[in-house]
Order: C-alpha cells, then sequence, then structure tokens
C-alpha cells in the first residue's frame, strides 16, 4: 500500500453465496492495489463460503444475527483499515475499484463516504444497461427524495472507519428488514460530506430484478427503514435541515 494512500478494508457480507463469492474474490485478488484486508461476514452460512473465502485468504467473520444489517455492521466493526469499503458476495470488481476509493479518501480529507452504482451481469449488453438504469434510477430517485440527498448504495460503497466509529451506534443492526445501506445514509447523509461517482461501476448479479417476489420484499424494505426513522428524519425535516446548513 503506498504510504500516501489510506489502508482500505473490503467487507463482505455473505449468506450461502459461495460460487458468487468465488467471482467476487477472483475479482478482488486481481485489483491494481490490493486491499489491507478482506473481511468476508459469513451470517449463517450451510455452505462452502467459509471456505472459499479462507482459501482467498480473507478474514472470516461469524455473525449468527440473521440479515444484512447485522452482517454488514459486523464486518464493519472488525475492519482493521483507514478505510471500509463494502460490496456484496455476488458483486464483480473493477481492477482498480479499490485504488479508485483510496485515491479519492487522500485526494479529500473532508470525504465521510464514497458510492457508486452498478451494472447487472448476465444479460445481453442492452437488456441489462437498461434493467441497470430502471431499477438503481428509481432507488436513487426515489430514496433522494427521501433523504435529501442521492443514498449510499450497498453493493457499491466506502466510509471512513472513524465515521463508522461514530454513527454505529445510531444504526439499526438488529433489525432484518432494515435497507443497510439507507438506514446509513439516512445516519450520515446531513453529518458527512458523502459522494456519489458515477463511473465507479461494479457489476452486479440480476436476482434483485428477477422475480415479483424480489422486488415486492425491496420495496417493503424501503418502507420500512423509512418509516422507522421517521417523523425526526422525514423529507419535510431533512429537506429544509439540509438548506439551512448551506
Amino acid at each position: 500500500m503506498p504510504a500516501d494512500l489510506p489502508s482500505v478494508s473490503v467487507v463482505i457480507p455473505c449468506l450461502n453465496d459461495a460460487a458468487a463469492l468465488d467471482a467476487c474474490l477472483s475479482s478482488l485478488a486481481r485489483q491494481s492495489l490490493p486491499p489491507f484486508e478482506t473481511v468476508v461476514v459469513d451470517n449463517n452460512s450451510t455452505d462452502a463460503s467459509a471456505a472459499v473465502a479462507r482459501r482467498y485468504g480473507a478474514r472470516v467473520v461469524h455473525e449468527p444475527a440473521p440479515g444484512i444489517p447485522a452482517a454488514a455492521s459486523a464486518g464493519y466493526d472488525a475492519a482493521r483499515g483507514q478505510i471500509i469499503a463494502r460490496c456484496d458476495a455476488d458483486c464483480v470488481l473493477p481492477a482498480d475499484w479499490v485504488q479508485r476509493i483510496a485515491e479519492a479518501f487522500a485526494a479529500e480529507p473532508s470525504l465521510g463516504a464514497l458510492s457508486g452504482p452498478g451494472s447487472f451481469y448476465g444479460f445481453p449488453r442492452p437488456v441489462g444497461a437498461v434493467l441497470s438504469v430502471l431499477y438503481l434510477g428509481s432507488y436513487y430517485l426515489a430514496m433522494g427524495l427521501a433523504l435529501g440527498h442521492l443514498p449510499l448504495f450497498g453493493s457499491n460503497l466506502a466510509l471512513r472507519t472513524s465515521v463508522w466509529q461514530q454513527i454505529r451506534p445510531a444504526v439499526h443492526r438488529d433489525d432484518p428488514e432494515m435497507h443497510d445501506d439507507v438506514c446509513l445514509s439516512l445516519h450520515m447523509g446531513q453529518q458527512y460530506r458523502c459522494r456519489f461517482e458515477r463511473t465507479l461501476v461494479v457489476g452486479m448479479a440480476p436476482r434483485a430484478v428477477i422475480g415479483t417476489a424480489n422486488l415486492a420484499r425491496r420495496f417493503r424494505r424501503a418502507f420500512h427503514t423509512l418509516w422507522a426513522h421517521w417523523p425526526a428524519e422525514a423529507p419535510w425535516v431533512r429537506w429544509p435541515r439540509r438548506y439551512a446548513s448551506g
């Protein structure tokens, strides 16, 4: 790790995703700047996920409480680097992902979090591109209106470890129906500088958009997450606060 760049811990929550995790960790092994460490959070997997993680040299953290909020938070707690980079087990990362994250935080000392979009793989190019725009476009539009700023995207985000340590008591880690990235956005988006970088794109599996049950569950969790933070963090509170803060 170059001396002028912060150390980056990559955190990957995982539940029974051995095959996808193998591809994800393979992409991490090809990074132009290797991460300081990779932390795979095993959320009660019954397949070979933990074995796959260890084969790539990742540190495995076991989190018995079910749900991505608990698993992601456990990974953030365990991270030893100065920057925590988060992706999902079914992500495929561009070769400069870690390097661009480290450079962004080095260049901007006030930056609290960085996030970018994803692009669905496994479809013909035009179909995947259209689905990615529709899926993420609706997420950014709806959550942007609710939050008063663009949300972080859980498949592709990074934050300073020092920021996590400050906000961790407020994060809803024990509710498996919470959208952890939206919850994180609610607790840091108006206190710390968060930047969206549209060119920092990761590959993501299309299962989020396959089947009405998956889509319905994501919408239900989105409303649940927002409702859990209201009325204190409702849009009519956050938008005036945004403009009052300049």
